[in-house]
This record gives structure tokens, sequence and C-alpha cells, in this order.
């Protein structure tokens, strides 16, 4: 198997493994954000931008994907 199909691979499973733990908490967070804003709608603000921190895990995913194929074609060296 060539270096470019692991690269791949690699890539693949860093942006799955990190979108499915990103996913995972991003519903937990906004099932919280719409409880907190149930109860008091002040809340609403300080819960959108909770819920977005959760997302910034599957932004670090496609990062390290992009890296990977970037190297795997010699765009970059390590």
């Amino acid at each position: 198997m060539a270096i470019e199909g692991l690269v791949a691979i690699g890539a693949g499973i860093a942006i799955g493994i990190a979108a499915a733990g990103s996913a995972i908490g991003q519903g937990k967070a906004a099932a919280a954000a719409i409880g907190a804003t149930a109860e008091d709608s002040k809340n609403f603000g300080r819960s959108l931008a909770l819920a977005t921190l959760v997302e910034t895990q599957a932004i670090y995913g496609f990062v390290i994907a992009l890296l990977l194929i970037l190297y795997g074609v010699g765009v970059i060296a390590i």
C-alpha cells in the first residue's frame, strides 16, 4: 500500500473520531443550553457560546487531517 493510501486512512480516522466526539458533546451541550434558556431567557447568549466551544474539537480534527493530507502529497515537510 502506498504512503498516500495510509495518509488518507489516517486523515479519515482523525476527522471521524474528532467529529463523532464533537457530535456527542454538542448534543449534550445543546440540550443543557435549551434547558437553561427555558428557565431564564437571559442565559441564551452564554449557553450559545458554551455550546460552540464543543465544536472546536471537530475543527482540530479537520486541521490534523488537512496537515496529514498535505504532508502525504508532499506540499509540506516536517
